[in-house]
């Protein structure tokens, strides 16, 4: 019986966090999460390390707009985005400098309308990093949100 009551206070707890993060004002604007990017000064090395776990691995493509190489790294629900410089005034290249053996670089996340999900941010006092939207490695429009405004953390916001 008292393991029944734990269970039931349990459930109660769970339902009312639920609530609570239901209610939260931009509660339908953030989706799902799409990628965590981590930088690397070795490119080849970090893509073995996955392909010899049996993740399925993209080639690597440069991007040139954004001064990267990508590599996707396909997960059951999520993907790992391995980042390396791509010319001389890659931002993956500051990274390192700082990071000598590389790290995690963004969190990707979701959401349904990016120009809906920018003013929201920027309603609530966050910073973007850029006036509009940019098409990411994706294809799809994107916005990195300021990681002074975002426990430290890079964001980047992308379309579904």
């Amino acid at each position: 019986m008292a393991s029944l009551r734990s269970l039931v206070k349990l459930t109660n707890s769970v339902a009312i966090s639920t609530r609570t993060m239901a209610s939260h004002p931009l509660a339908g604007l953030l989706g799902k999460l799409n990628h965590v990017a981590i930088a690397t000064p070795d490119l080849k090395k970090s893509s073995d390390f996955y392909k010899n776990l049996g993740a399925k691995v993209s080639e690597a493509v440069p991007q040139k707009e954004h001064g990267v190489y990508t590599v996707f790294v396909e997960l059951p629900n999520s993907k790992i985005e391995l980042l390396h410089p791509f010319g001389e005034k890659s931002p993956i290249q500051a990274f390192l400098n700082k990071n000598k053996d590389g790290g995690m670089h963004h969190i990707c996340i979701e959401v349904r309308d990016i120009n809906e999900a920018v003013s929201a941010v920027k309603d609530k006092g966050i910073r973007t990093l850029g006036e509009k939207p940019k098409i990411g490695a994706h294809g799809k429009p994107v916005m990195f949100l300021h990681p002074k405004d975002c426990g430290g953390v890079l964001i980047e916001l992308e379309q579904e």
